[in-house]
């Protein structure tokens, strides 16, 4: 966890849907991405159910149906998979509850239950201000406040130290309720307090801890309860202990439960408030307790003041729920202030990371093209962006200049913000970006398109992006980040010259995390992409996946494509005889179709590069793109010909193939041979 000062609070001020009513005394639990809020009240107690969706940052009320209870306050609400056991609770002033109703979230149909009683004994007296947990097939009932009197105008409270367990039964139902027979000193009677239950991976014994709460005054002591020999225990606890609070909340990610909020003693001074306000007051301090080495550790003290609103106020009587790592807070009472007869409540939503993300699943291969490849993983729960780096492994370093064989890696970051819809169709974007310094390209909100033509470059160490696909809906967007080798953490292993033209897809579905990427110097046959662990359609297989072969082939029907087109002509500036390894670059340019069916998007040139595959098997070319634009010539950089593969079928030669695109796709490829002839202007074959 970070220090308190690193603490990273954060306001949920963008929301769409019927919010709810500010309030104190509801409950809340989670199931997946949701946060599902009943009860509690301020101008009166609160029946709706209302659901948050922390994904989609969108509240809704579920149309619920069946037995619905009344509303309440202050009572039990627990979560078994989709299913919501709602039990006890102030159904109005001075009359409380002991009734007991379950909800079936995937069917919003609520349904009262009515458990056996105990073989020996009553079952739990309407309380309110109890703790219910749940762990495996049974519920967890302890203490809470109950009503001696009869009539609810004429309140005489009592406070309770009893504990009961409630069987569940598989999907839908309960059994009853039993008495477990306790060994150990009890913790005293009390209301309002928490109480979680944690299992240490290692031993596999669940604890139940009973922290804080009310008894006439606030309470500080923690117990703990072994659930498997129902022995009570008073575990020695190291550092700062919270103060003494009731209507806090708690709970548990890992192995830590986080204390939050509630009412605490008053220390200050000089308080011109009602007399109330002099003993007590709501806090916003926030610590967690270390459930393995029994350790208290202070984020936010007491004393902390917080100028720039930069954390959520005090509050007690709020809700809190843990999704994966993340914390939710909603509302609560803001002390003993008033408006008119009723509480100030707080309205506002915070949540906060209380650790980094685990480390994503295995990168899975998907599909891949002549010009792309769809890579996938799972979805991490919270996340709000990931970085996929992408490593080219050529099996040959260039024997160029020391900048066209200076090892690159691009990282592609996919950053929605989660606020709205989570999907991004891809548009394009274009421009240069120096491989040297890291740029970042981030598109929000729209679409943006700019001039499609490829900006040309002296520097044969740059990364020319020209087809970058985003379009966020709502705050949802894209980053693409190009790192220089040892310029940042995000470096790995060498790699050769960087795509030129980068073309990013990316989709978030519900339960994966996927992104296609294409490059215009992605190698289209048989060239290595290295990954942790690389897969195709789920299947896993070796670290080095391979792409698909290049095909003349167009990738629609030919009858809908652009015909191949004419290779005119390769010029170089160097000596007649010279070798190809020698050559500082050439210009090689080509004419339009004869008769083009439709438009043409745009042109690509392929260059035959060396690999291990064509010493095995020479007619099976290996081709990288060197070029993707409109104009009808392109540079071949002396860093892409030290790549270049050298036919010796007949005559020495380099192979390039040219297509052309229209609406329909690609056409066939014209291949050509540049002889290392007698000329500057090179013979074609």
């Amino acid at each position: 966890m970070a220090a308190p000062s690193l603490l990273n609070w954060r306001r949920v001020s963008s929301f769409t849907g019927p919010v709810p009513r500010a309030r104190h005394g509801h409950r809340a639990v989670a199931i997946r991405e949701l946060m599902i809020i009943f009860g509690g009240g301020n101008e009166g107690i609160a029946d709706e159910l209302h659901v948050y969706n922390t994904v989609t940052n969108q509240w809704f009320l579920p149309a619920v149906r069946g037995d619905i209870p009344p509303g309440c306050a202050a009572h039990g609400f627990v979560c078994d998979g989709t299913r919501i056991l709602v039990f006890g609770g102030m159904v109005e002033y001075g009359r409380y509850s002991n009734e007991l109703y379950e909800l079936q979230a995937s069917r919003w149909l609520w349904k009262k239950v009515r458990p056996q009683p105990p073989s020996s004994g009553l079952p739990p007296c309407p309380r309110l201000g109890h703790s219910f947990s749940l762990y495996g097939n049974k519920c967890y009932l302890f203490g809470g406040l109950a009503n001696e009197s009869e009539d609810s105008n004429n309140n005489v409270p009592r406070y309770l130290n009893d504990f009961y367990e409630l069987e569940l039964q598989h999907g839908s139902g309960v059994v009853g309720w039993s008495i477990p027979v306790t060994k150990g000193i009890v913790p005293s009677p009390r209301e309002s307090h928490t109480a979680v239950i944690y299992c240490k991976k290692d031993s596999g014994s669940p604890k139940m801890y009973v922290f804080g709460g009310m008894c006439g005054a606030r309470l500080d002591d923690l117990w703990q309860l072994e659930l498997e020999t129902m022995a009570w225990s008073k575990p020695e606890a190291k550092g700062t202990v919270p103060l003494p609070r009731s209507l806090h909340t708690a709970n548990v990610i890992g192995n830590k439960m986080y204390i939050f909020g509630g009412w605490v003693p008053h220390k200050g001074e000089n308080i011109e408030t009602s007399p109330h306000d002099c003993e007590w007051r709501c806090t916003s301090s926030f610590s967690y307790l270390n459930l393995d080495t029994a350790e208290w550790t202070t984020l936010v003290s007491d004393s902390l003041e917080d100028k720039k609103n930069s954390r959520p106020r005090p509050r007690a009587g709020h809700c809190a729920v843990a999704i994966g790592t993340r914390l939710y807070f909603w509302s609560g009472r803001d002390g003993y202030k008033k408006a008119l007869n009723s509480q100030v409540c707080c309205k506002d939503l915070w949540y906060l990371d209380t650790e980094k993300p685990p480390a994503p699943s295995q990168v899975q291969l998907i599909k891949a093209t002549t010009n792309s490849f769809h890579v996938k993983w799972d979805e991490v729960p919270t996340v709000e962006g990931y970085l996929l780096q992408l490593n080219t492994d050529l099996p040959y370093q260039a024997a160029s200049s020391d900048s066209s064989a200076a090892p690159n890696i691009q990282g592609i970051m996919m950053d929605p913000h989660r606020q709205g819809s989570n999907s991004i169709v891809p548009n394009s974007i274009d421009g240069t970006v120096n491989s040297a310094k890291t740029e970042r390209i981030a598109v929000k909100g729209t679409s943006v398109k700019n001039n499609p033509d490829i900006k040309a470059s002296t520097d044969s160490n740059a990364i020319l992006l020209s087809s970058l696909a985003t379009n966020a809906s709502n705050h949802n967007s894209c980053m693409v980040d190009i790192l220089r080798k040892n310029e940042g953490p995000h470096t790995s292993a060498n790699v050769g010259v960087l795509s030129s033209c980068l073309d990013l897809r990316t989709v978030i579905p519900e339960t994966s995390v996927s992104s296609t990427v294409s490059s215009s110097q992605t190698m289209v046959t048989q060239q290595s992409i290295k990954t942790e662990s690389s897969s195709t359609n789920g299947a896993v297989v070796k670290d080095e996946t391979s792409l698909t072969t290049f095909s003349t082939k167009s990738e629609v029907d030919e009858t809908c494509a652009l015909p191949a087109t004419k290779i005119s002509r390769v010029e170089t500036h160097a000596a007649a005889t010279i070798p190809f390894s020698n050559v500082e670059g050439i210009h090689l340019s080509w004419e339009p179709p004869t008769s083009p069916s439709g438009n043409i998007l745009e042109y690509s040139a392929y260059l035959a590069i060396r690999t291990a595959q064509i010493q095995d098997n020479p007619s099976q070319l290996v081709f990288m793109r060197i070029y993707c634009g409109l104009k009808t010539s392109c540079i071949v950089t002396s860093g892409q010909l030290a790549n270049a593969h050298i036919d010796y079928t007949s005559r020495p030669a380099i192979v390039f193939r040219i297509s052309a695109k229209n609406e329909k796709g690609y056409g066939p490829a014209t291949q050509v041979r540049w002889l290392q002839g007698n000329s500057k202007k090179a013979p074609l074959s």
